[in-house]
């Protein structure tokens, strides 16, 4: 179990960090739309690159932020949990919310990518983007990198808690 933790943290870290150049990319092409709106041009195809990536960077990087526990968390009383009781807490949440309802996105995205394929389905605005598809399938993929990196999360809580802590942070 721990050899399948390693991987998918492995695996996770390394998208993060192809993810990361995707935030250069995007400052670069913000600062060119502001460049070229300074002398009242703006281009659909351009703005719509620009919310294709941030929405890749969220939804791809989420497997990521959760591996480095940088995600959002209430810790009003998490802080001042032991290390078992957190990762008593971790392993309850993981198994009865995050898991779950990474399956249920993961189930009602690929019939929502699938719809959008078939139809062929692009940009409604004129000069937009063609396959808007393509960044539709990006919700399940960002969603079983979410579910294997909560598998991971789940398999060293589990360790935590019985007592042998696995370190891959």
């Amino acid at each position: 179990m721990r050899r399948i933790a390693h991987w998918i943290d492995s695996l996770n870290e390394k998208v993060g960090q192809l993810t990361a150049w995707l935030t250069v990319i995007l400052v670069v092409l913000v600062c060119f739309e502001v460049g070229i709106g300074l002398f009242n041009r703006s281009l659909t195809w351009l703005t719509e690159l620009e919310w294709h990536l941030f929405s890749l960077i969220f939804l791809i990087g989420a497997g990521y932020a959760f591996r480095h526990d940088r995600h959002v968390r209430v810790d009003l009383f998490y802080t001042h949990f032991s290390p078992k009781d957190k990762a008593l807490v971790n392993l309850l949440g993981n198994l009865l919310l995050l898991i779950p309802w990474c399956i249920v996105i993961i189930w009602a995205s690929i019939r929502y990518t699938h719809i959008s394929f078939a139809m062929g389905e692009g940009s409604a605005d004129p000069g937009g983007l063609p396959g808007r598809y393509l960044i539709k399938s990006a919700i399940g993929l960002g969603f079983v990198l979410l579910l294997l990196q909560a598998i991971a999360e789940t398999i060293k809580a589990w360790d935590t808690y019985r007592g042998s802590s696995i370190q891959s942070k």
